[in-house]
Parts: structure tokens; C-alpha cells; sequence
């Protein structure tokens, strides 16, 4: 216990004497939290349209007004020319295409249908996919207006109106701010803790103190508990000042306990604090530590569930993601926070995450090697 304590004592002094750690610890989290949320944006406007009307009759006049009104779209060209409107998309000054047939309104009228054709720029996928579901809405909103002006007594109608009523459980107004700022929190917490110990034993071989301390009675339990213990206290005061700006600058309040979030956050921390040790016992020089971390970071963020679900990827990927602590606390963080989980809504994945810390705690004390 002694000797523990001698670690523990070294370790803070070189914390605190150096700059660029408390610069990582205290600044990083503020800025990225201040920043991130505010890009990660699931909605997206200002979508660029360009209508080629061929009809010019009231009925498209209203249909344009309607898409223009709805606030996802910008009218940047209206022509009677499809070519024109491709050369907008080919110099980027429009997303989508809206062609309106001629005799648009005489077919709605008479034939009591009207086709339309829509082409897309899927060069960004994620915006051609969104702006064209937000088309097809409004359009089928359209729809059903004229249809409903048509209807002169609606109780003898022979069509059948169906109505669906919608509450969001856990989210009501789909604020995507509660939805992301829980899961970049998480993040942050993972970078600063990975990053940080993965240097850390490796930057004692370059600087030469390994040997002094290998050549001291010291265990190698005691060893990695020196190097972990610290940085699992800076990074549970790292949670606190990500939930201090959820709650000034997001208004975010979690529905659940903190205790479920600190109780879950400080066995998830033992997991990737053991994990970037487990990363500083095998690199030969910090380069190549952080370069590996940096790969393993890449694969938990894109696999963590934080910006696709993971229920849409393939099997082999979710696979993946049950190997991935980050999924694990990206779920609990939106869960807790949204949903009011308690500790007994998510002994599973403590005791899973748990797991990943003897492991890799375990795994790391085992391939330290001291030499005389």
C-alpha cells in the first residue's frame, strides 16, 4: 500500500507538471462539447431545389409554394428546361430536381392521378436521402389536401381516412442535441483516457525512468495501478465538467441518477484506461502507441453507435459492437439520460464492461516486463 501510494504521488507531480495534459483534460472537453454538437446536426436544411414546370397552372403554383414554405428548401432555379436543371446540379447550385409534367393539373382533375419525376444528387447520400424523403412528404401532404377540397361531404365519402396520432416517448420535441451530446461525451472521455495512458509507460522508456523503476522492488500490479488510478480520477472529473456544460449550454438534465452515470462511467474507465496500458506495454515509442490508438479509436467511434444504429449494420459489424465498450456506454449514457435507467436497467452491460476492464487490466500487467 506504501509503495502504492509512492506511485500515485509521482504520477500526479508529473500530471501537473506538465502543461499539455491539463491543456488535453480541461480544454478538450470544453471546446468539443461547445462545438461538435452544433455540426452533428441530423436535420438538414437549406436544401437546394430546382423546378422544371412544364404545366404552369394553379395547382403547381401551389405545390412549389408549399415545398418553398416548409423551410427545408431554397428555390435556386425554376425553368421549363430539365437540361438547364441538370447543369445546376453539375455546378453544385442545386441538390434536387423537381420536374412537373405538362397537363399536371388536367390529369389530377380528370384522371384523378398525376405523376412527377424527382432526380437527386446522391453525391452526398446522407443529403440526398433526407431531401428527398422531406420531398415525398410534402408532396403526399399536398395530396391529401386537394383530395380533401374535393371532398364536398365527408361522411358519405367513399375513400377511407386514415389518421395516426404520434407521441416521441423519452425525447418529445426530437431535440438531436439530448440524442448526441450524451454519445460525444463519451467519446471525449474514451479519447482523453486511451490517449493519455497509451503514452504513458512508453514515454517512461523514452526518457529513460523505466529503469530506475524496474530495478526497485516495485510489482507489476502495483506498476499499472500507479499509472491507471490518476488518470481514472481525471477522467471522472472530465465526466463531471462534460455534464456541467450539458446543463449550462444544452439545458440537458439527465431523467436518471448521476450515481448510475458515475458508477457505470468509472468501471467503463478501468476498461479503457486498462486498454490504452495494455497499448503503452507493447509500443517501442509514443508515435507508435498513438498511431495505434488512434486505429482503434477510428474503429470504436464508427461502431460505437453514435451516428448510424447499430441495429442497421450488417451481422458481421454488429459482431464487432459487441466487442466495443464504446457501444456499450454510448447506449447506457442515452438511456440514463433520456430514459431514467437505473443501475438494474443496465446490469448487463456494467457487468459486460466490467469484463473489458479485468481483461485488459489483467492482460496489461501480465506483458509488462520488467529487466534489470
Amino acid at each position: 500500500m506504501r509503495t502504492l501510494k509512492f506511485l500515485l504521488r509521482k504520477e500526479f507531480r508529473q500530471i501537473f507538471r506538465d502543461p499539455a495534459i491539463l491543456r488535453l483534460i480541461l480544454i478538450m472537453p470544453v471546446i468539443q462539447l461547445l462545438i461538435l454538437p452544433w455540426a452533428a446536426d441530423y436535420e438538414i436544411k437549406k436544401i437546394k431545389l430546382a423546378v422544371v414546370d412544364h404545366d404552369h397552372s394553379e395547382y403547381s403554383r401551389k405545390l412549389i409554394n408549399k415545398i418553398t414554405s416548409a423551410g427545408y428548401f431554397i428555390l435556386t432555379d425554376y425553368s421549363s428546361s430539365y437540361e438547364q436543371s441538370l447543369e445546376k446540379i453539375e455546378y453544385d447550385k442545386a441538390d434536387l430536381v423537381l420536374q412537373i409534367p405538362s397537363h399536371f393539373e388536367k390529369e389530377l382533375v380528370k384522371e384523378n392521378e398525376a405523376k412527377l419525376f424527382m432526380a437527386i444528387n446522391a453525391i452526398n447520400g446522407v443529403k440526398a436521402n433526407l431531401g428527398g424523403a422531406y420531398l415525398r412528404t410534402i408532396i403526399q401532404d399536398y395530396n391529401r389536401e386537394v383530395r380533401m377540397e374535393w371532398i364536398q361531404l365527408p361522411k358519405f365519402s367513399p375513400e377511407v381516412q386514415i389518421e395516426v396520432a404520434s407521441s416521441n416517448w423519452f425525447n418529445p420535441l426530437m431535440n438531436y442535441k439530448y440524442f448526441m451530446v450524451p454519445g460525444i461525451l463519451v467519446i471525449l472521455l474514451t479519447m482523453v483516457g486511451t490517449n493519455l495512458t497509451a503514452i504513458n509507460i512508453v514515454k517512461e522508456k523514452e526518457i529513460g525512468t523505466i529503469e530506475q523503476i524496474n530495478v526497485t522492488p516495485i510489482k507489476k500490479y502495483h506498476f499499472i495501478l500507479g499509472k491507471l488510478i490518476p488518470f481514472w480520477i481525471m477522467g471522472l472529473f472530465v465526466l463531471t465538467i462534460g455534464l456541467t456544460i450539458a446543463r449550462l449550454a444544452y439545458g440537458i438534465i439527465p431523467a436518471g441518477s448521476f450515481l448510475t452515470i458515475y458508477v457505470f462511467a468509472a468501471v467503463y474507465l478501468l476498461a479503457v484506461l486498462g486498454l490504452g496500458l495494455l497499448i503503452s506495454t507493447y509500443s517501442v515509442n509514443q508515435q507508435q502507441s498513438m498511431l495505434l490508438s488512434f486505429f482503434l479509436m477510428m474503429i470504436f467511434i464508427l461502431l460505437g453507435g453514435l451516428y448510424t444504429s447499430i441495429d442497421s449494420m450488417p451481422e458481421w459489424a454488429k459482431w464487432i459492437t459487441r466487442f466495443n465498450p464504446v457501444s456499450y456506454f454510448i447506449e447506457v449514457m442515452r438511456m440514463v439520460v433520456l430514459k431514467g435507467s437505473s443501475l438494474a436497467d443496465i446490469k448487463f452491460h456494467l457487468f459486460k464492461v466490467f469484463g473489458f476492464a479485468v481483461v485488459f487490466i489483467s492482460w496489461a500487467i501480465f506483458s509488462y516486463h520488467k529487466r534489470s
